[in-house]
């Protein structure tokens, strides 16, 4: 098996990275685009992207995004994309705004810029699209050839986010490298379609060591809606590090156990780094990792505020049978749990959330 490193052609980040949208749409070539964004982004930062374009003599064409990534709403676009003759895409606001503006280049052909509003996961780098039926439940992964063509953050806008979508993303992106490292053990496809890389886990590994080191002061530089060097190192950690770190380095039990504590309705509520943290413990457990390298992890959860126990996800009162069926979910076929460089059953992951849960309490 080859090994296959994914990452956007161009990663930007810096305050008013925003305001020189236009002139990566001109660098693609095109004389109109197609904008896909929040709408919390037309509200408050429209104005300073719309100015950009009209500077440039390129037509800026605004589609409100309905709220789902599914098919009805990306077909709808390509229409519309088609109709203005456009030449790029550019999706600007939370993750499945910028999915959908993914998927709508892919099916247009056209190329896409990505301008996240917040750090609160690392797909933003990614070529994958997260597909949802109109009512909002999980539908299917859309593969598509490549990734963004631009990925450009704005951290001034990443600091005026809520507090807890960066520090999700911090829960995100701390699971890169120990599900990178298994990954790298055990030989087993990435989503990038081949084996993990030496360069793969070393930028995992940089992930790690920035949380580590700047996770808590960019918490306290976000809280008071300023940008500072850590929060700085943050952003370019859950976005770009962890982007490229888990497309091209591999998942394995952590996000698996994430997508199994979704069958119980009472943790819809936890953002989805929130349950990966989580789902990291679990892991680590898993693995029987040495306690001190568990206890590091532990530890920064607790500081930066993400859940270390089951009661945090909103499970104070959860079964057994109910953790049965996460743990089964865990470890459906296809499942990333399988990447483990040793087998896992459902009764393997029951027992390491319990023990997850009780050190995390």
């Amino acid at each position: 098996m080859d090994k296959i490193i994914y990452s956007p052609m161009k990663y930007v980040q810096g305050p008013g990275a925003w305001e020189r949208l236009a002139d990566y749409a001109a660098a693609l070539g095109a004389k109109s685009a197609y904008a896909v964004a929040g709408p919390h982004v037309l509200k408050h930062y429209w104005p300073v992207v719309e100015k950009g374009f009209t500077a440039k003599n390129i037509a800026l064409h605004a589609h409100t995004f309905g709220g789902e990534c599914s098919m009805a709403e990306i077909k709808k676009i390509v229409n519309e994309i088609h109709e203005k003759n456009c030449g790029a895409v550019i999706g600007i606001g939370g993750g499945k705004t910028l999915d959908t503006a993914k998927a709508a280049a892919y099916y247009a052909q056209l190329p896409v810029i990505i301008a996240p509003s917040i750090a609160s996961t690392d797909a933003p780098c990614s070529a994958l699209s997260v597909i949802y039926t109109e009512e909002g439940a999980f539908e299917s992964y859309l593969i598509l050839r490549n990734n963004p063509d631009v990925v450009l953050v704005d951290t001034a806008v990443i600091a005026q986010s809520p507090v807890r979508m960066l520090v999700a993303g911090m829960g995100d992106a701390l699971a890169t490298y120990y599900e990178a490292r298994a990954c790298f053990a055990s030989g087993k496809a990435t989503t990038a379609g081949g084996r993990s890389s030496l360069s793969a886990l070393a930028i995992a590994r940089a992930c790690r060591d920035s949380l580590f080191k700047n996770g808590l002061r960019a918490k306290l530089a976000a809280e008071a809606k300023t940008v500072s060097s850590a929060l700085d190192d943050i952003v370019e950690t859950n976005t770009y590090m962890s982007g490229v770190g888990f497309e091209s380095g591999g998942l394995a039990a952590a996000h698996a156990i994430h997508n199994g504590l979704t069958v119980l309705p009472q943790t819809h509520g936890a953002m989805h780094g929130e349950k990966v943290a989580f789902g990291l413990l679990a892991q680590l457990a898993l693995e029987n990792a040495p306690q001190a390298e568990f206890d590091e992890v532990l530890a920064f959860c607790r500081a930066v505020g993400l859940p270390t126990n089951l009661a945090a996800l909103g499970l104070k009162d959860v079964s057994d049978d109910e953790l049965k069926k996460v743990a089964a979910a865990s470890c459906a076929e296809g499942e990333t749990i399988h990447n483990m460089p040793f087998k896992v059953t459902p009764e393997d992951v029951f027992a390491a959330i319990k023990v997850a849960d009780k050190l995390g309490a």
